[in-house]
């Protein structure tokens, strides 16, 4: 990719993340370092996503693999789509403001990024475009099969009782899988809103690798839960919904619980969907309940490395879901920190957002190769 190519999709992503940031309230953690582990992934993923991609693309096209996203239960996702192209132009911004970036290097890096990246976007949506801010902040994760199998498969809501079990299991999946995943949406997100004949609009949340896996610490407190991968459906009467590439709907009205004509909980483990009866809701709730209470006490023990190791990991594996898709993620080392060393020291004593990578005024949020 030459550099005017490599330029039109910093323009692009700059644009999109810049709207995208200044919309969000940015808090850190009293609990979790998370500008210092952010700092630190970001820098392993510029430094080594390039190769890793290389690695995966011969093993598998970015097309195929942003195609297989479109079935439920894995991770090739709308979240991990923009953070396998953003992570490594986040830092690269702070490296450019201490003369850390090598022109050609650079070219060679983002190049290589986009090549795998843009072909993935566009295969995963399947609607022509490559985000959702290109599209009217809509998600079109789901076809019309996942979409039919998801409505037929849900149940009328018809009784306070049942609405607010079924918020409360929603409250602590949630609130759960952002511990999880380090103060991070990554492991669950919302797409969206789709459209029925008959006027109501669904809203699809998934809730992804929760159980015992690749994140050291699930060992500890995910052997109990009953499901690693929750799909669920929302289909809702005279509600707007719109979701960006961070897994964030909105609603209007804001309470879309008031108006849930039916839901539907499958497990979606292994890419099929199995309904899930609402009468587990509540063990799944206390499950869920007892293993963030657990997660808090381990994350809180840790020290501040472990800590920033720890959320590095999260960050750095995004890329993760296309190797395992690719059949090659044991050929890759997922290790952090790794590349990071020499600046690690510097980025771990650092909390809230450090001198060198606020945007001024007018100026372009990714800045260009020139």
């Amino acid at each position: 990719m030459d550099k005017d190519a490599v330029n039109e999709w910093l323009r692009f992503h700059g644009r999109i993340s810049g709207e995208m940031t200044a919309e969000r309230t940015a808090l850190e953690s009293a609990l979790i370092p998370v500008t210092a582990y952010i700092l630190v992934s970001c820098l392993e993923a510029y430094r080594r996503y390039p190769e890793m991609m290389r690695i995966i693309a011969a093993a598998r096209s970015p097309e195929e693999l942003g195609a297989l996203g479109r079935r439920p239960g894995n991770q090739i996702d709308a979240v991990h789509l923009w953070s396998i192209a953003n992570l490594p132009l986040v830092i690269r911004e702070l490296m450019d403001a201490f003369g850390l970036i090598d022109p050609a290097d650079d070219l060679d890096r983002l190049g290589t990024i986009f090549d795998f990246w843009a072909p993935a976007a566009l295969a995963f949506r399947g609607d022509g475009q490559h985000q959702a801010y290109d599209a009217g902040l809509v998600v079109p994760r789901y076809g019309a099969d996942v979409l039919d199998e998801l409505v037929a498969g849900s149940v009328p809501v018809t009784d306070d009782a049942t609405r607010r079990q079924i918020a409360k299991t929603n409250a602590l999946l949630t609130s759960f899988l952002f511990l999880l995943y380090f103060d991070t949406r990554a492991g669950y997100q919302d797409t969206g809103p789709y459209p029925l004949a008959d006027g109501r609009t669904v809203l699809v949340r998934d809730f992804n690798e929760f159980g015992v896996g690749y994140f050291p610490w699930s060992a500890e407190v995910c052997g109990d839960l009953p499901h690693s991968n929750l799909t669920c459906a929302f289909v809702l009467d005279d509600v707007q919904v719109t979701a960006n590439d961070w897994g964030t709907s909105t609603t209007d009205p804001v309470d879309y619980f008031s108006r849930l004509a039916s839901f539907g909980m499958f497990d979606s483990t292994g890419g099929t969907l199995t309904p899930i009866s609402m009468s587990e809701l509540p063990d799944i709730a206390a499950t869920t309940k007892r293993a963030q209470a657990a997660l808090y006490r381990l994350i809180a023990a840790m020290t501040r490395k472990e800590k920033i190791d720890a959320g590095a990991f999260v960050y750095f594996t995004f890329l993760r879901p296309f190797a395992l898709a690719a059949g090659v993620v044991d050929q890759l080392d997922w290790s952090v920190p790794r590349d990071s060393l020499d600046l690690y020291e510097a980025f771990s004593l650092i909390e809230g957002m450090p001198e060198g990578m606020e945007t001024p005024p007018d100026a372009l949020y990714y800045s260009l190769i020139q």
